[in-house]
């Protein structure tokens, strides 16, 4: 698997995976496909040596089928998707669009090009997530491989959608896919409208932490590059057809993750003098607890009481298991994002204001 295609290379998860697979396979071929809408940053990729981005919608089946054969591409990675749940909720059209069009559009052009050729191994792996499995009660079993769909969202019902699109494209004309449905990534490089990277940011300029509902909505947290080790496992060892859960083996409630949140921003502050001298509006830099920002909101339409994922079938078939726990890989997101300020700042815009507005005005 040396010539790899990677949608979506330019967002968090993807740009992640670029990062860690040049690190892991130096000698392989990337090409980035990558439309570069709000959460895809050209920065995201700064560092990484020899890998080509190309500028494209995932709908764009011609430029698809392009790069498949001119590139001589054997493995293609797909991120690519419209993947926050608020979003979806105020404009779904674009979750459609993007997370079945596209993804429709990538299979048409991987059909004609592997195909229709001289039936060399490929791989079309695609990467969803544990919200296609719906709602979880306290006492429920993990989500596993098996577990029926039930999305809940605008969102999630895209993303079964691609998942039956995959699937249905190997069943019925034979194309190598695999899938895998992970659990909550957080990490460097995460846009700053999922919990972690804006609480963060929030905390630091002294803003609301708005908390939905009563905080109690339980997710298992996954380190992106524990995600990328998981992917890496299902395209070397993974068995074509087949679909694998990637989990954190961290099953916290959100109320845990923003205290330990607050905690940590509050050790930092204490440790290091000077980020009270770069962030005076933060509670820490007056000696004030985190905590006191937190601000509870109108809980948003449809949200999911708990999802936890087994990983049983990805730990026996590839080896795979989380290297992080979330203690330390959250100092670790912490650090690089107080290291990575410019980053941050600069997608800070207009439009992100309007959205946070939006999604979080008139709710408490």
């Amino acid at each position: 698997m040396a010539n790899l295609l990677v949608t979506g290379g330019a967002g968090f998860i993807g740009a992640n995976f670029v990062h860690y697979w040049r690190e892991q396979h130096p000698g392989d071929q990337i090409v980035v496909l990558d439309s570069l809408t709000y959460a895809g940053n050209r920065a995201n990729l700064a560092g990484v040596n020899a890998v080509e981005l190309v500028e494209a919608d995932i709908r764009d089946e011609d430029t698809a089928t392009t790069l498949l054969r001119d590139r001589a591409i054997d493995t293609l990675v797909h991120f690519a998707a419209e993947s926050h749940v608020d979003r979806s909720i105020h404009g779904p059209d674009a979750f459609i669009d993007t997370n079945i069009l596209g993804t429709h559009s990538l299979l048409k052009a991987a059909r004609t090009v592997w195909l229709s050729g001289d039936g060399k191994p490929h791989r079309f792996h695609h990467v969803s997530t544990d919200e296609v499995y719906g709602s979880l009660g306290p006492d429920d079993a993990a989500f596993s491989e098996t577990t029926p769909y039930s999305p809940n969202s605008p969102y999630s019902a895209s993303k079964a959608a691609s998942d039956h699109l995959v699937r249905a494209y190997h069943h019925t004309y034979g194309l190598q896919v695999t899938t895998s449905n992970c659990s909550n990534n957080y990490g460097p490089y995460q846009f700053p409208e999922k919990l972690i990277p804006l609480f963060l940011i929030n905390a630091l300029h002294g803003r609301a932490l708005p908390i939905y509902g009563d905080g109690m909505n339980v997710r298992d947290w996954l380190h992106v590059e524990d995600h990328c080790r998981g992917i890496e496992a299902v395209l070397q060892r993974g068995r074509v057809g087949e679909t694998y859960c990637i989990g954190g083996g961290e099953e916290l409630a959100n109320l845990t993750v923003i205290d330990t949140l607050c905690a940590a921003v509050d050790a930092a502050f204490a440790g290091d003098p000077g980020l009270a001298q770069r962030y005076p509006d933060a509670p820490a830099a007056r000696g004030l607890p985190t905590d006191s920002l937190k601000t509870w909101v109108k809980d948003r339409p449809g949200h999911d009481r708990r999802y936890a994922i087994d990983e049983t079938k990805a730990r026996d078939e590839l080896g795979y298991r989380p290297a992080r726990d979330f203690k330390a890989g959250f100092a670790a997101t912490l650090a690089w994002y107080i290291a990575n300020e410019p980053w941050w700042r600069s997608i800070l815009d207009g439009s992100y204001r309007d959205w946070v507005e939006a999604n979080y005005a008139g709710r408490g």
